[in-house]
Order: structure tokens, then sequence, then C-alpha cells
């Protein structure tokens, strides 16, 4: 095989290593994002509670004045009855009472109500701090998770660069061009290995005469996919028996050409 075909595959071996560290660098954010998202839930359910609790509270409140006020108006009624002097009057204010003792077990009634709330929400901020708790503990597990992982993910990343770097310096500047810009084109794949005379990459079938010639193995040329433009590359194969025979690998590669 070509060195410089060598050269490629080892830079695509590099690139396709390096999309991943950077793939897996760019879902970081996301994960924090996510986890400090559920805690945020998680204190905002609380929140929420506690604001419940303390509207209840002052409700409470308002109810058990109500209910003094009326009963502090049933008072003076019932003290006004010794000075009634007729029947009218009397029923007058008998029906006075009746109302205000009515507006004293509605009042009562909502003053129950917020009292039964008031225990709920007690409730639920008691499992909502549990919650939360529970929620941070792992939130700060997921985090000390993600930045190690970061940090091997950042020394990965800084390895394949020099690694990139290195492999690059053997490698001319147009043809390097080249290889970018059909990286570029197909998602980061820039050779694919012909097999079956097909390309691998898009099923496309190669020419025989073409096939032919990337079989000869001082061959000096370098081939395109007609169809997708990737870089061709082929490895001769040879039968396990003539391998051992000759003490060689069960495939070796052939060398391939450019239009």
């Amino acid at each position: 095989m070509l060195k410089i075909l060598q050269d490629l595959l080892e830079l695509q071996a590099v690139d396709m290593r390096l999309q991943d560290v950077r793939a897996r660098l760019a879902s970081f954010p996301k994960k924090i994002a996510e986890s400090d998202a559920r805690v945020a839930a998680s204190k905002g359910e609380l929140e929420h509670s506690k604001a419940a609790q303390l509207a209840t509270v002052k409700d409470r409140k308002k109810y058990e004045l109500d209910v003094e006020g009326w009963k502090e108006k049933v008072r003076k009624y019932k003290d006004q009855t010794s000075q009634i002097k007729t029947n009218e009057a009397y029923k007058a204010l008998q029906h006075e009472v009746q109302m205000a003792e009515e507006e004293i077990a509605k009042a009562e009634d909502r003053l129950l109500e917020q009292m039964v709330a008031g225990e709920e929400y007690d409730r639920r901020i008691k499992i909502s701090e549990k919650s939360l708790k529970e929620v941070e503990e792992v939130a700060r597990g997921e985090r000390s998770k993600i930045e190690t992982e970061k940090a091997e993910a950042e020394k990965a990343l800084a390895e394949l660069e020099a690694a990139r770097a290195r492999v690059t310096t053997g490698i001319d500047e147009n043809m390097l061009d080249h290889y970018d810009r059909i990286v570029k084109k197909h998602h980061g794949v820039a050779l694919a290995e012909v097999r079956d005379e097909k390309c691998t990459a898009c099923g496309m079938r190669i020419r025989p005469h073409v096939f032919q010639e990337m079989r000869r193995s001082e061959s000096q040329e370098m081939f395109h996919c007609e169809t997708c433009t990737r870089i061709l590359y082929y490895y001769e194969q040879v039968s396990s028996a003539a391998a051992v025979s000759s003490n060689t690998p069960a495939s070796t590669p052939a060398g391939l050409f450019q239009k």
C-alpha cells in the first residue's frame, strides 16, 4: 500500500476517535444542565409547598378573626335583648343573631378546611425536603462522574490532537485539503475499503479494469469511488493455508490511485 494511503488511513482513524471524543465533550454541558434542572424542579416543588402553607396560615388567621368578629356581634345582639320593647324588634334582633351564627359556622368550616390543608402542606414539605436531599445527592454524584469523564476526555483530546499533528506532518498540504473536503462531505469518513469489488461506503461496484489495477501490489496510484468520491483502498485476500505456508497475514494491502 502506498505510504500516503497508510498515512491517510491512520489520519482517518485518529479523526474518527477525535470525533467521538468531541461528541462526548459536547454532551457534558447538556448532562449537567439536565441534572441542575432536576434539582431546580425539586427546589421549586418545595418552595411551592412552603408558599401554599404560608398562604394557608394567613387565611387561617383571617378566618379566626372572622369567627371572633361574628361571635362578638352575637354577644352584642344578645346583650340588646333585654332592651327590646316590641315583638317586631325582638324578631329582627333574633334574625340578626341567627345570621351571625350562620356566618360563624361558615367561617369555622373554612377555618377547618385551612387547618386540614395546612397539615397536608406540612406533609408535602417534609416529603419535598427529603426528595430534594436525595436529588441533590444524586446530582453531586452525577456532576463528580461528569467532571471525571470530562477530564479523561480532555486528556484524550489533547493526545489525539498531538497524534493528528504528527500524522499530518507527512501528508502533502494539497492532499490534506482534499482529504478534509471529503471528510466534511461524508461526516468524517474520507476513505472506504473495497470488498467484493464494491465500495463499502456506498455500495457502488468498481469497474473491472479499475479493480484489476487496484489489485496490483506495485500500483502507485489512488482511486476514488465514482459515486461517493471517497478514496478507495483494497486488501488482497489470500487463503489461510497460503498465509501459513508463506508466514504472511491472511490479507495484504494493494495499491490505489487517484483519477
